[in-house]
This record gives structure tokens, sequence and C-alpha cells, in this order.
């Protein structure tokens, strides 16, 4: 897919991209593909993705050597051109960037032939071509030929310093590639204009009163940050082809979408010089953002949460280098890579089981503490401060996971930003606790929908058992469950014990797969009282309330879960908990009858 990038780079605005594309025959241990179609062939085909191709081929090194410079100033000199006429004499058609079809044998100008047997030139070159040099004087011989076939003593003087003619040909400055600002994009870095959340904030007078679906409310912040980066063009949305689908499409209204290609009447928002740029390839969306961070960008990659995995494996190298650049004092900071996943495990009622996987949580959580940050903000206030912290920070992977559906309005937007620099605390007004006692039950919750069920919960333990304690705490930043030997966000055991108690029981409502919680928490002095409910990969297409049922994350589930876990409590409540029971086995029949959530599930308020 990325070879379509192409569609979507401006001549006007834009860099460019040189792709060169070496074939020198095999993999580790199997040929290339490309290396083994005809060249007309290929030819063909990167003429079909839209490019120039430049052939390079040979096995002499002057030759080859003299072929590249000769195709390097053709490219350069096409991409000029291309850059030129777009900018100066307006043309608008589409570009064909130039590429280079580089072939060399693999291993060239190593050993011809180790053992009898031929390496240069085949699949064998990949492997280490002289594996026993200690051993074996011949291959100790071979090796000391191969590396005095470079003339050493023509590169470098008797203390191993490059001669001069060989600095002559370093450039000055900035245009070494080891010290271009393109190349450490933290000098390049300008700050983002994120404007006053106030402009965007839901008033919120009385908690649970409205409801907003929170990443449409996030859409307006950012096409804030888009029309304030109008000039400076240093902010981007990407994405598998989902901003309108995830709330986002306020954007539009300040920058369209990245598109050269043929545009129809139908089409809406496509833009040559846009800045949303939607492709339905996350590889390409995370390339996109990787290369355009690192070169002193900013943005963000909204995703539906069960597709971002497929960038697993992209995501740990990003972390890796970013954990490794951190201890070098010349490499400047850069924006984060931020990750807005939506779409959620919980509120696919078109898509179904497909589209719910809520664990790249767990996946990124694995990874190296000093980088890796995730935020659950359970509604639009606490994603708007979310939001404004991730994009203003630096050299970290973040990740927030919001709903696009509709959800109370919880915190005001003060009340918000100081729960959000809190990471995690208790909402006073959600539960029952009086002065100085104790809780007699911690109801925990982490994710828009887990708080709604946990609110839910506590609002019916406060009708059916109000001689309960309850305490109810609400968690965004979920790094703050661990040690803070582990992770700088971590809480220590005193702040941990203060919140969810030592020795009381804890229900924990959780957006994911519950054993992260338990993972996260097991060092605690009260994990034998920790009982955490999440998804438990239960999926199917059905209603909203269906899919917490299914998965025992429903508040009629966690009001037993406290009867079942709060001392003397289960003889005393067994009544309210029968009608919990029941209330769950209504709730089947219904769905089956109606293909709606019950009427007090679909029209339920919170008025605690």
């Amino acid at each position: 897919a990325s070879w379509h990038s192409n569609k979507f780079l401006d001549p006007v605005h834009d860099g460019a991209v040189l792709p060169i594309l070496h074939l020198n025959g095999y993999k580790i241990a199997n040929p290339a593909v490309l290396a083994r179609i005809p060249e007309s062939e290929l030819d063909d085909l990167l003429r079909g993705y839209g490019h120039e191709p430049l052939h390079v081929t040979g096995d002499d090194p002057l030759t080859v050597h003299r072929a590249m410079a000769h195709a390097l100033d053709t490219a350069l000199d096409r991409i000029a051109l291309i850059q030129r006429t777009a900018r100066e004499e307006g043309v608008t058609e589409r570009a064909r960037w130039p590429v280079i079809v580089l072939r060399t044998p693999k291993g060239w100008t190593g050993p011809a032939e180790v053992d009898g047997v031929p390496v240069e030139g085949t699949w064998r070159a990949h492997q280490v071509p002289l594996s026993a040099v200690r051993t074996n004087p011949e291959h100790l011989r071979q090796l000391e030929t191969w590396l005095r076939s470079y003339r050493p003593e023509e590169l470098f003087d008797e203390h191993g310093r490059p001669r001069g003619q060989v600095l002559a040909c370093v450039p000055d400055g900035d245009l070494r590639l080891g010290a271009t600002p393109h190349a450490n994009g933290g000098l390049l870095l300008h700050d983002l204009p994120v404007p006053p959340l106030e402009r965007f904030a839901i008033e919120v007078d009385k908690p649970g009163e409205t409801m907003h679906e929170p990443t449409r409310v996030l859409g307006e912040l950012l096409e804030a940050v888009m029309e304030n980066t109008s000039d400076r063009r240093d902010f981007r949305l990407v994405g598998p082809d989902e901003t309108a689908s995830n709330r986002l499409q306020a954007v539009y209204a300040a920058t369209g979408k990245a598109w050269q290609a043929e545009t129809l009447d139908v089409d809406e928002h496509l833009d040559r010089h846009g800045r949303v740029m939607e492709i339905l390839s996350e590889h390409t969306c995370q390339g996109w953002l990787e290369g355009y961070l690192l070169t002193g960008r900013h943005g963000m990659f909204s995703c539906y949460e069960a597709f971002v995995h497929i960038v697993d494996s992209m995501v740990n190298q990003h972390i890796k280098w970013l954990r490794t650049t951190r201890k070098l004092p010349w490499r400047r900071p850069i924006a984060s890579l931020n990750y807005l996943l939506t779409s959620h495990v919980w509120r696919q009622d078109n898509n179904g089981f497909s589209h719910q996987d809520p664990g790249f949580i767990d996946h990124v959580l694995n990874k190296a503490p000093e980088v890796v940050r995730v935020y659950l903000p359970p509604d639009a206030n606490t994603l708007l401060s979310v939001a404004d912290h991730v994009l203003r920070s630096r050299d970290y992977v973040n990740v927030v996971v919001a709903g696009k559906q509709p959800c109370f309005d919880w915190l005001s937007l003060d009340a918000a930003r100081a729960h959000c620099a809190r990471g995690a605390g208790i909402w006073e007004w959600a539960g029952t606790e009086e002065g100085t006692a104790e809780p007699d039950v911690v109801l925990a919750c982490a994710g828009d929908v887990p708080t709604q069920e946990i609110l839910a919960a506590a609002k019916l333990i406060r009708h059916h058992l109000p001689q309960l304690a309850v305490r109810v705490v609400n968690i965004v930043d979920l790094a703050r469950l661990l040690p803070h030997e582990e992770h700088p966000h971590g809480m220590s055991d005193p702040d941990y014990d203060a919140l969810f108690t030592p020795d009381k029981p804890v229900i924990f409502a959780y957006h994911g797969y519950p054993w992260l919680i338990h993972r996260l928490a097991y060092r605690r002095a009260g994990h034998a009282n920790l009982h955490v409910r999440g998804y438990k990969e239960i999926g199917t297409t059905t209603t909203p309330f269906d899919m917490v049922v299914r998965n025992d994350l429903d508040r009629y589930r966690l009001v037993m879960d406290v009867i079942d876990r709060v001392p003397g409590l289960a003889v005393r409540a067994a009544p309210v908990r029968q009608l919990m029971e029941d209330t769950r086995l209504r709730h089947h029949s219904w769905i089956r009858e109606h293909g709606t959530d019950l009427p007090e599930v679909a029209d339920w308020t919170w008025n605690g």
C-alpha cells in the first residue's frame, strides 16, 4: 500500500520521497519476488503505481557507481521539475514521481566462494559468510583479502583518521547526513498552538444530566488546531478511512483530505493540499505519522480500536527508538506518537465480534514504562483534558481510548482537569461514604462504558442497600495502578491503599481484558480483594447493554459481586441479589422480543 503514497504527496507544500528499490535477488533464504519477475513486468508494475522507474543494474562497482550517480541526478532533476511546475506554474496534474530500481548481487564484493560453496550472488550471503575465522586459517585469509579489497591504506592515515581526499567529499554543517535537522526533528519542532479548552468544554452543572459524543467534541478542538497551524502546516490527522466515522469530521472545516488522484462530483472534502490523510492501510498510516514526527512535526492517529493491532510490531520499534534516544543528549525530543482509539469494543452495535478487541492497551503497557502512557477518559471534558496533554507532550507513545457514541457528561472542565492530573481519584458525589469512616466496598472503573455501569451499580446499591458505605474510584491514567518503582506515573503503596483500601473488597469494571488490571496491581496489599470485570472475548452484533451482560460487566452483575464479596451480605442481601439475577434474565427475554434494551436501562439517568 505504501507505493500509493504518491497519490497523497502534495508537490506544492510537501517535501519529496525518492524510493530506491534495491533488488539483490534474495531474502534470508529464499528468492525475492520482485527480483525474479522480468524487468519489463516490474517496470509496468511501478508505472502502474504511478512512478517513473530508473533502472541501475550491474556487478562492476565502478560502472554501477557511475550509473547510480547519473540516476540520482536524473531523479533529483525530475523532482525539482515537478515541484517547480506545481509551485510556480500551477500545474495540478498528478505527478509521476521517480523511483530507482537498483539491481546488484547479494553479498556484492564479498567472498565469491567459501569452502567450495558459492556465496556472493546467493542467499548464503545473508548469513555470516566466514563463520570460523578464529579456528580456520583459510577463513581468516579470505576475510583479510576481502577487507583489504577496499584499499583502507588509501582511505585512512597511520592514525586511523580519514585522509584529506576523503574528508573533501564530506559536506559542511547541516548538509551532513548525520547533522541535518530533518534527521533530528526536535531541532525543528515548534510548540503546537492548542487553543484554550474553555472554547470547547461541555457545561456540566450536575453529573450525568447531559450527554455528548466525546470524539465529536474533540473534533472541534482538532479543527481549531488545524486552523491555528494552517500557515505552518505542521499538524496532521492520519487514519484508515475513519475520520468521519470516528466523529472527527469537524476538522474538514479547516482542511480537507489529502488527495492527488482523480476526483468525482460525489466526492467530499478531497483536497490537493489537505492535511487529513486517510488510506485503508494501518501500516501506511503508522509509517506516515512516524516519519512526520521524526522530522519535527505533530500528529494524531485515529483508528478503530480492534484494528490498531495491525501496527503492533511497528509501534514496538518506535518505542524502542524513543527509549534509546532519550539517553542521547544531542538527540532533541520530538512530538509524541498519539493514538486515538475509538469505535471501541463495547459499542460495536452494527459490526459485532470482528470489531471487538481492546488488547492494544495490554500490548503497549508491556513496553518501556518511561515511554508508554494509556488514558481512558470517561466523558467529553476528560477527553479534552487528556488530548490537551498528549498533544503538547514529547517523546511518548500515548494511547487514548474514548467512545464516539453519546455518553453522560460527568465532570466540569475544571473537575476534569483536576481528575486527569491525578490520574485516579474518588468521585465523592457518586459514593455513600460518610465522614472519616472507611467504606465497606470500593467500586472502581476505567473506561466510559465501565464508568456508566459502575455508577448505575452504585445507584442500585444506594437504593437497595442504603446502609452500605460505597466508595467510587475512577481511573483515567491506567499506569497509576502500577507501583511507582515500575512506572513514573505509578502510585506508592500508601497512596494506593488510601485510595482502594488495603483490606476492603474492590469491584473493578474495566474497559479491556480483566487480567491486565490484576497484572498491574498484583503486588498491592489488597490484591486478594480485587475482583475485575471486563471483556472476556464474548462478542456479537447485539444491543449495547447486552454486550456488557454477556461479559458480566453489567450493573446488575456488579451489584451481585458486591453482595458476594462484602462480608455478611450474602445472607442479609439475598433478596436483592435475587432481584438482580431476575433482572438479567428479564433482559435476555426482552431483547429477543423487542430488539432493544430494557426501558430502565435505555432510559437510565444518574440522579444520585
